[in-house]
């Protein structure tokens, strides 16, 4: 079989043509007919094979056809197309209706031209040192009643939002599932410009200013290639591949020094602990790392692999070779420490035995070669992947608890007077370490915040950031009731004292309302790639409640997200629940899209002067989906 199961793509994106293709038809460079009669009509064109017919697959977005192709459950059979063979039969089957999805571009188009000022807080950290802890906002305890949403989008065809925004004084950019780089009116959400891109956009936008004067948008697709795109025209200034296995990937978003005459930090992950449930594949060859562009021109710099080349190592009980070690995936922010001429980052469990020292590591490497300084292993002999949830032959004899450090490293003074430097780490085990960047990352406190199983669960810890101002750390504890059985779920949301690590005040989070266990999410291979079951995408009551996304702390105001769709606010002295903005339901939205907010997960909230920018909707895990972007503001005073 060929081609023949692409309507079975699990996970919903889709790409779009640029705006001058959408009137004059795709440039692809192919026949695409002739690649599509020799590689997939064999199948889809015979009813026998019950495989979905062509007048189905053109239904589909391009992003969806593509990801599946490339990194889906079609990929070993189109492994033996070129990615441009592949690519352009996608853009064939997708053209017409994509075409009909992009006329809210057209309809809701404005001028194009985007000049910012940057306040140097235009990225996921809100900062260099990924504090989360933004300056300047105008929403404080005071007028917190006064917000009200002033205005969203809607992105067809999208079941995921997450990639967080950037804003600058006129403008929002978002990247999006759909594959595309938007860029917004601030006030009114009109469309400004707008870049496609081969695939998703999974990680969320860094805008910086280049040596050269030049305002830039990063970001990385899902197929691992890299964007640099001139923030005021949407000119596209290069795009580079980073894969260094075929199952790379970039979920973490990229950072950028100044250092070296502007320096980009991507982060490799990789996806093959998920294709590892399959018992014939010959588990694991692929390495987390990070890499460094020249943020100017794309060229490498240097790449640092977490893990060593793999080896032969066994034969698992089906008889397929076994290979290691491997993993350790990067899918957290670097953390760039100018001073010391350093950059941080977290690291993931191992994907197949023998399990390393650097996995469930922060690792601290030169800025200038890639070359380790130091690495602080918070837990050895982790090595897992799917294929441990079913007790398949590729579960690594280790077995281990998969708790990787998914939140980016904290870089800010500890809180007692002058202060110096420490280093605060988030584990998925939900426990919070203090080092040293002057002593190695030698421990200076920990602290487990919840009895999180000591075993895998579908969503423990602390899994996509913190935020401080200094004094304080907002730590959020995500955990659920999926396996291990028996494990008693206890979300909530502490805050620390950075300078000791002792208890301020914690939250602890209840569903609220009486679940359906006919609505609980499936956790099969199917699901966690997202598309498996019968259940109600919306349902009365949630499976999931807990805060996975990352907090944001301004003005003494906590803003903690939650997988049922609501933004938690605290004020951050005492703990007190402020005001709860629930965003789970249906929006007319203003680009003429039908819209939902669902789970709000990965990328938190962006707050940025007087507006709460709030991606919602989160799919691939069996969370509730969604496709808006909302944007609140302060209410306007009466005159």
């Amino acid at each position: 079989m060929k081609l023949a199961q692409i309507c079975h793509v699990a996970v919903v994106t889709f790409a779009l043509l640029p705006l001058q293709q959408v009137i004059a038809g795709p440039e692809i460079g192919h026949d695409p007919a002739s690649l599509y009669k020799t590689n997939c009509a064999t199948c889809h064109e015979v009813p026998e094979t019950k495989a979905p017919p062509i007048d189905n697959l053109r239904k589909l977005p391009l992003g969806k056809i593509t990801q599946t192709l490339e990194i889906g459950i079609m990929q070993p059979m189109a492994a033996m197309l070129k990615p441009d063979e592949r690519l352009a039969i996608a853009k064939w089957l997708a053209a017409e209706e994509d075409l009909k999805r992009n006329q809210w571009l057209v309809t809701h188009a404005c001028a194009a031209a985007t000049p910012a000022i940057l306040t140097g807080a235009e990225n996921w950290g809100m900062g260099t040192h990924n504090r989360r802890n933004p300056q300047g906002v105008a929403i404080t305890k005071a007028n917190l009643d006064q917000i009200e949403l002033k205005w969203s989008i809607a992105l067809p065809a999208v079941n995921a939002m997450r990639s967080l925004p950037v804003a600058t004084a006129d403008t929002i950019y978002l990247g999006g599932a759909d594959a595309r780089l938007l860029a917004l009116d601030r006030k009114t959400g009109c469309v400004r410009w707008f870049l496609n891109v081969d695939s998703a956009i999974r990680n969320s936008l860094t805008l910086e200013r280049t040596p050269d004067g030049i305002n830039t948008i990063f970001f990385a697709d899902e197929l691992g290639s890299v964007y640099a795109v001139d923030a005021t025209s949407g000119a596209l200034r290069w795009k580079v591949s980073v894969k260094v296995h075929p199952t790379s990937i970039v979920s973490g978003s990229v950072a950028y020094s100044p250092e070296n005459g502007g320096t980009l930090l991507v982060p490799i992950s990789l996806y093959e602990v998920m294709v590892a449930a399959n018992p014939k594949h010959e588990c694991c060859r692929a390495r987390g790392g990070l890499t460094a562009l020249n943020a100017q021109t794309g060229e490498k710099r240097w790449h640092f692999a977490t893990t060593p080349p793999a080896e032969k190592t066994y034969l698992n009980a089906a008889g397929t070779q076994m290979w290691g070690p491997s993993g350790g995936s990067v899918w957290n922010r670097p953390t760039v420490d100018s001073a010391r001429g350093v950059v941080y980052f977290g690291t993931g469990e191992n994907a197949s035995s023998p399990a390393t020292d650097m996995s469930d590591s922060i690792v601290a490497l030169d800025l200038k070669t890639g070359e380790k300084r130091w690495h602080f292993q918070a837990l050895p002999d982790d090595a897992w992947n799917l294929a441990c949830n079913f007790k398949a032959p590729s579960c690594p004899k280790e077995n281990g608890p998969d708790f990787d450090f998914g939140a980016s490293v904290i870089l800010i003074k500890d809180g007692r007077g002058k202060g110096k430097d420490v280093l605060l780490a988030g584990q998925k085990s939900g426990e919070v370490f203090a080092l040293d960047p002057d002593r190695n990352g030698a421990l200076l406190w920990r602290h487990h915040f919840s009895p999180t199983a000591t075993h895998f669960n579908a969503n423990a810890g602390i899994h996509h950031g913190m935020a401080s101002d200094g004094k304080i750390m907002i730590v959020p504890i995500s955990d659920s009731e999926n396996p291990p059985v028996g494990h008693t779920p206890a979300p909530g949301v502490y805050a620390v004292s950075v300078a000791d690590g002792k208890l301020n005040w914690s939250h602890r989070f209840e569903r609220g309302c009486t679940f359906d266990p006919a609505d609980k999410p499936g956790v099969s291979l199917a699901d966690k790639l997202g598309g498996g079951g019968t259940r109600p995408p919306w349902p009365a009551c949630s499976f999931y409640y807990a805060p996975s996304a990352p907090p944001t702390l301004a003005n003494g105001l906590a803003y903690v997200p939650t997988l049922d769709g609501k933004v938690h606010i605290f004020d951050a002295t005492n703990g007190k629940l402020l005001r709860v903005i629930e965003t789970n339901r249906a929006y007319a939205a203003n680009n003429g899209v039908e819209g939902h907010g669902g789970a709000i997960d990965v990328a938190g909230v962006m707050l940025n002067g007087g507006q709460l920018i709030v991606p919602s909707g989160y799919a691939p895990f069996g969370q509730m989906p969604g496709n808006v972007m909302l944007v609140y503001g302060l209410k306007q005073k009466a005159k």
